[in-house]
């Protein structure tokens, strides 16, 4: 497993996204959980999670408290970064809402410990820049929060280069990650990819096995490996801030994904991939 740092953590390069083993269509407790330990067996250090992973209206932190039970009877979670975010809710109808305030992100934070089960979050991403509040000051909360050691390292998600650049201001060295879309039907984050390497943020692409198809799959069977595979190995050769967190509902899955990080991609075989 190769690994890759977060700040001054070092973790799996491959992680999991846990969303979809709390939201619609999510498996049962007991094969979540499995999923999990498999994550963990596989090498996984990193788990990747928010308040507001859940399907119905009145299970905020569902996904949270998921992870915290996976992990409290599992030999190796003392070397797991959980990452978690907050400024999102559903009200259960399958939607996303997104609050900015300092006092929502500032309960939100509370929450998340509580279910988590820590002193300080290792991780704390604001989940999505809320219109209707001035970027600076949602981040001010995040410092803090950071400030009070409520968390150890921050992050910021579904951003621009501008707000990475405004938050890095607020922030300085407590802002570690940017968490954005990418995949290969979503590149339009090329130019913060390229910002986050520059500056040594970690990357972290949400959704990033989206639009999988032509030379992915091409390149997959000349292997002999899922062409989820080929995408989290591409997506890690773009760039040493990259750290891919596919989702997962299967301890197969997550078992193929992780073997991702091992994987380099000859360079004739890259060149034709997006």
């Amino acid at each position: 497993m190769r690994y890759r740092s977060i700040g001054d953590v070092e973790v799996s390069a491959i992680g999991l996204g846990a969303m979809p083993l709390s939201i619609e269509g999510r498996p049962d407790r007991d094969r979540a959980i499995a999923t999990i330990h498999a994550a963990l067996d596989a090498g996984v250090t990193l788990i990747d999670t928010a308040d507001s992973y859940h399907w119905h209206a009145g299970e905020i932190g569902h996904n949270e408290e998921l992870i915290a039970e996976a992990l409290s009877v599992h030999s190796g979670s003392d070397t797991v970064l959980v990452a978690t975010k907050g400024g999102r809710g559903r009200p259960g109808d399958g939607s996303w809402t997104v609050t900015g305030t300092p006092e929502h992100l500032r309960n939100a934070c509370e929450g998340s410990l509580k279910r988590l089960g820590v002193d300080a979050i290792g991780l704390y991403q604001l989940h999505k820049p809320d219109e209707n509040v001035p970027w600076a000051e949602s981040v001010g909360a995040i410092k803090e929060l950071a400030d009070e050691g409520k968390i150890r390292l921050a992050g910021i998600s579904n951003v621009s280069r501008a707000q990475i650049l405004e938050a890095r201001d607020i922030l300085g060295a407590t802002l570690v990650s940017v968490q954005n879309e990418h995949a290969p039907a979503h590149l339009v984050h090329e130019p913060e990819l390229a910002l986050c390497t520059e500056l040594g943020l970690a990357y972290l692409p949400w959704g990033p096995l989206r639009g999988i198809d032509g030379e992915f799959l091409a390149v997959a069977g000349e292997l002999g490996i899922s062409p989820q595979r080929v995408c989290l190995a591409w997506l890690l050769a773009k760039s040493p801030s990259m750290i891919a967190i596919p989702g997962s509902t299967r301890p197969a899955t997550i078992r193929d994904s992780a073997a991702a990080a091992d994987l380099v991609l000859p360079a004739e075989m890259l060149a034709r991939l997006p």
